[in-house]
């Protein structure tokens, strides 16, 4: 079934959020690099809020207040993925779920493995649990390969050199790749030849693209879930990151011992809003929204595929098959290592920085396409603008 595109909020309104996309940069720069939509929320969100604020709800959490059973029906619905409502636990965010999930399995100095270019943040929490990181980076596309691959020689190598644990991003961020059932079940064969655990961010997961077999890693093999921990929030999909409420979700005793395990604060640190916001994502009654939205990113996938072949045609872009960040090669301008500096400084576009997502970003930069038609085609054009300008007076 067809639906009509989520329409993004106006620029007028936007501006009057406080958000980290928002307060940033100053009003003449397009922001388009932090993972916050512009769309409306669900209405289902909306009215759930808007109910706690009205009778005053705003107290702490309570031991139960429905994250499993929402989200092992929304799993159901949505990806065919049977979850036991016992197994899923919560947190304040994703990537606190991980240093805790790495801090119950691995010791102080252990080495973690990652696959960059990939999402900052992994690099810092694998700090702060007091490990190491150990990156292998995804093989690239090449003429005889569709999309990027796990490197699953490279995991073996590391993991039976000591390394004790796999960051996983699926799908992937910053690349929106969606690894093959078969590339998950490896790994997870890989992990527990050596004795490993594979813990999967999984916080894309809801925005797939249509036609395209998503597989939470938990249900690529039975030794898969033996040895694996999703991590995962409403948060991406329904833009409720500043809520903070994520999930721990297992799929074996010996797993699930462990989250249950952790410090009683670990669960604390769940939002109230954020619970309340996540139950009503993960309804029902929230599909038809989400649907709308995911059209609403595929007509910008589309839409950036041809920006950047009619503006910036030396620009390398392989469209995403999950989310709504776009992850372009743009080093045949010459914009440096990272080009996201010179473009927020010329073209007053703020973009994430290539590097950051280790070194093989370098040259690229990351876009969020989770706005209007009309904003992403400004900001392709501000950057080509830029790009003429200074092809001409070269």
């Amino acid at each position: 079934m067809s639906h009509a595109p989520l329409e993004a909020l106006p620029l007028e309104v936007l501006r009057r959020r406080s958000s980290t996309k928002w307060r940033t940069y100053p009003d003449d720069v397009l922001p388009m690099f932090v993972a916050e939509t512009d769309y409306p929320l669900a209405p289902a969100i909306t009215a759930r809020l808007a109910e706690a604020v009205a009778i005053g709800d705003t107290g702490y959490t309570p031991p139960d207040p429905g994250l499993g059973r929402a989200f092992a029906a929304f799993s159901q619905r949505r990806f065919g993925w049977t979850v036991d409502p016992e197994r899923v636990r919560s947190t304040a965010d994703v990537m606190m779920g991980v240093v805790e999930l790495l801090r119950a399995t691995t010791a102080p100095g252990d080495r973690v493995v990652i696959a960059p270019p990939v999402y900052p943040p992994f690099a810092i929490c694998i700090e702060e649990a007091g490990c190491l990181v150990e990156p292998v980076p995804l093989q690239a596309p090449t003429a005889d390969t569709d999309g990027w691959r796990l490197d699953l020689a490279g995991i073996e190598r590391a993991l039976g050199d000591g390394a004790r644990a796999v960051l996983l991003c699926n799908p992937h961020n910053p690349t929106g790749t969606v690894y093959p059932a078969a590339d998950l079940a490896a790994l997870a064969d890989i992990a527990a030849r050596h004795g490993a655990v594979v813990i999967s961010d999984e916080i894309h997961g809801p925005l797939v693209r249509g036609g395209v077999t998503y597989t939470p890693f938990l249900t690529a093999s039975p030794t898969a879930a033996e040895v694996g921990f999703a991590v995962t929030s409403a948060s991406k999909a329904y833009n409720l990151a500043g809520l903070k409420c994520a999930l721990m979700v297992t799929a074996h005793d010996r797993t699930t011992a462990v989250v249950r395990s952790l410090n009683p604060e670990v669960e604390w640190r769940t939002g109230l809003f954020g619970a309340l916001a996540a139950v009503a994502a993960f309804d029902a009654a929230s599909d038809e929204w989400l649907d709308a939205e995911r059209t609403a990113l595929e007509r910008n996938r589309t839409l950036l595929t041809e920006l950047l072949r009619t503006h910036l045609p030396l620009a390398r872009y392989r469209e995403p098959d999950a989310g709504y960040l776009a992850w372009i090669d743009v080093s045949a301008y010459g914009w440096g290592d990272d080009p996201a500096v010179h473009l927020r400084r010329t073209a007053k576009v703020a973009l994430h920085h290539g590097p950051e997502f280790g070194p093989e970003g370098r040259g690229y930069v990351r876009l969020n396409f989770g706005c209007s038609p009309e904003v992403l085609t400004e900001a392709i054009e501000r950057i080509a603008a830029v790009a003429g300008t200074e092809r001409a007076s070269a």
